[in-house]
């Protein structure tokens, strides 16, 4: 049985004393990959800052690595903790190379996970196209060889190709140097390629978790079901 890097026993998180997340319960293991899918306003967001540490719990327990922690953002990242975040997370004034350069990244891993950026080390980061900068973002989190990996929308704006791009890189990270990985995805169907657990958030609460051969056959249903803004309404409606 592999170990388990990151564990939350009802965990509720939000703002300001409010919670927004209830009674989170959740596990991943080194190794695996775990898609947390939801509608926009679920709660999906709030939870990923709240187990990175970027924004403290406000009950229940947040286990890493086998220790109860309330520490914040920066020292779990330096127990071996990344983060990717929805807001792609590069220094736009800095190259390419500069920006690998940046805390404890790797440049030689970083471009042998994406070795589409070795044209690119001397260009801006806010040059690059919306791929590049994710696959910049990516490069540095798994460079610093993480022992756990959460991802916030990683496929955000980008096209097909680019998103299953990154989502390989995803799935080698796990499968191949034993990371574990939380990714919020809005790709269902890609997602589902890569994952090895599915949760689905709805209102701040898991309404439904599986291994993905259990859910893979069903995503019509969670689109409709549980994936669209109103919860039992086909999506779009």
């Amino acid at each position: 049985m592999s170990r388990e890097l990151l564990v939350a026993k009802g965990v509720s998180a939000g703002y300001h004393g409010h919670p927004i997340v209830h009674d989170l319960d959740l596990v991943v293991h080194e190794g695996e990959v775990v898609v947390l899918l939801g509608p926009n306003g679920a709660g999906k967001t709030t939870t990923l800052l709240t187990l990175s540490g970027d924004l403290p719990h406000l009950g229940g327990e947040v286990v890493f690595d086998g220790k109860p922690t309330s520490a914040p953002l920066h020292r779990r990242a330096h127990a071996g903790l990344s983060f990717v975040t929805e807001e792609r997370s590069v220094f736009m004034r800095l190259s390419v190379a500069e920006n690998l350069r940046v805390g404890r990244t790797d440049v030689g891993r970083a471009l042998e996970l994406f070795p589409e950026l070795k044209p690119l080390m001397r260009r801006r980061a806010g040059l690059l196209s919306g791929g590049e900068q994710q696959m910049l973002s990516l490069a540095r989190a798994l460079a610093r060889e993480p022992k756990l990996l959460l991802i916030d929308e990683l496929s955000l704006g980008l096209a097909p190709l680019v998103v299953q791009r990154l989502l390989e890189a995803v799935q080698y990270a796990a499968h191949e140097a034993n990371v574990g990985v939380l990714l919020v995805e809005q790709h269902v169907k890609q997602a589902l390629r890569v994952a090895d657990h599915v949760l689905v958030m709805q209102r701040g609460q898991i309404v439904l978790r599986g291994a993905t051969a259990e859910v893979a056959g069903r995503v019509e249903e969670l689109e409709s079901a549980y994936l669209s803004d109103t919860p039992g309404q086909p999506a779009g409606v």
